[in-house]
């Protein structure tokens, strides 16, 4: 185990001390006030800590605190962690952008599209084109969501029993089979929509691989970044260090929940969303990034794809509102983001809900984790909580202001 430490002066990395106070105080009062059971924020320049508060408790009922080494299940963190595995397969030309799934993945070698109807009344017909890897990888694959809501074919998935994305009793493999059995909900490439789409990544990283896609990751990432607590199960060793998972409460507060069972390796091994990691791990990771594909002599991409993965992908330079499946993605937070290899990109700072940098990259996990790399200040952040909101909420804007206001060149 390897505890993420502040490395360098606040003041001469370049952020103002007091903003950094600010910072604190505004999520230490959403902990006094009950809205959130404890935090942990990091910000670093030039892969530099030089800011990190750990607030608040882990476990509230157990009074355990917020602890540099704590343990997070940082879900959707998972899927940029996933797009770099499937990128190393690629460098070693054992995998392309413009593969078919099919090829990889025979169940999806004939996949039909919605055209209209319900229930067993769908009507579906050939795609326009072929579904390729880099649709999975940018979420314009037609894949979904069956907790969405808004098309047919959420309904779909919630009748195949899909509403945590996996099918009951199944692996990864069969998960990813009742995927395939599924209409896309519109032809790939041509909308944005948030889906199962790492999941499938994740199983197209192990049939390349031959491995399966935990010990692949481990064996290809984790221990060479030195990230020693990531991954897709705890250990009675690990386990008094992770943290709680909390829900919203009606009355505005938070009450423990059921989160990602995480003793004991899973079945389903997620590559959109089963993973734990500490602050030193993620830390490792975001650098792996700032640095192009390096870190400490070890070198697991190259500049070039590294830049590749890190630009908007989506057509005309779209963002993801005006490229996205609508009702789902027509909210003002995505309004000029737009979204490269496994995770989105600030394409237009003037049309950002919170303050942005051009270029800036990350992604979020539903328990209210985030991360972001700004290359053009040389900097990053990973905030850390374990509550998973009823709707929409503040912190990850109110974060970014935060974070901008510290930055003082």
């Amino acid at each position: 185990m390897t505890v993420l430490r502040q490395e360098a002066d606040p003041v001469e990395a370049g952020l103002d001390a007091g903003a950094l106070e600010r910072l604190d105080r505004h999520f230490a009062r959403r902990v006094d006030e009950g809205r959130l059971p404890g935090f942990l924020v990091a910000v670093a320049r030039g892969g530099r800590v030089a800011h990190l508060t750990a607030y608040g408790a882990r476990d509230v009922a157990a009074g355990l605190p917020v602890e540099s080494d704590t343990l997070w299940r940082i879900y959707s963190m998972t899927k940029p962690v996933t797009a770099v595995a499937a990128l190393m397969l690629m460098e070693e030309g054992r995998l392309s952008l413009d593969d078919p799934v099919g090829r990889h993945l025979p169940a999806f070698a004939r996949p039909r599209v919605y055209e209209g109807g319900s229930g067993d009344g769908v009507r579906t017909r050939p795609p326009a084109g072929p579904l390729l890897v880099r649709h999975l990888m940018t979420h314009t694959a037609g894949l979904t969501f069956a907790f969405y809501h808004s098309h047919p074919v959420d309904a779909l998935y919630r009748e195949a029993g899909l509403e945590s994305s996996v099918a009951p009793g199944t692996d990864l493999a069969g998960t990813t089979e009742v995927y395939a059995r599924l209409p896309l909900q519109f032809d790939p490439g041509t909308q944005w929509n948030y889906s199962v789409a790492s999941n499938v990544l994740g199983r197209i990283v192990e049939v390349v691989s031959g491995r399966p896609l935990d010990v692949f990751l481990a064996e290809r990432i984790f221990r060479p970044l030195g990230m020693t607590d990531a991954g897709f199960e705890v250990t009675d060793a690990q386990a008094e260090r992770l943290a709680e998972m909390y829900g919203e409460s009606d009355d505005g507060g938070i009450e423990p929940i059921e989160g990602l069972p995480l003793r004991g390796r899973p079945r389903f091994l997620s590559g959109s969303g089963g993973m734990v990691a500490s602050a030193h791990d993620f830390h490792r990771f975001m650098e792996l990034l700032r640095r192009r594909g390096e870190l400490d002599g070890v070198r697991l991409l190259s500049p070039a794809t590294v830049d590749l993965m890190t630009r908007n992908h989506l057509p005309g330079g779209a963002d993801l509102r005006a490229f996205g499946s609508r009702p789902a993605h027509d909210v003002p937070g995505n309004e000029g983001v737009g979204f490269g290899l496994g995770v989105s990109v600030v394409v237009d700072p003037s049309r950002t809900q919170a303050p942005s940098a051009l270029g800036s990259y990350g992604w979020s996990g539903v328990a209210t984790t985030t991360f972001w790399v700004d290359p053009g200040r040389d900097l990053t952040v990973q905030f850390y909580t374990q509550v998973r909101p009823r709707s929409s909420h503040t912190v990850f804007r109110d974060l970014k202001r935060l974070v901008h206001e510290a930055v003082t060149r």
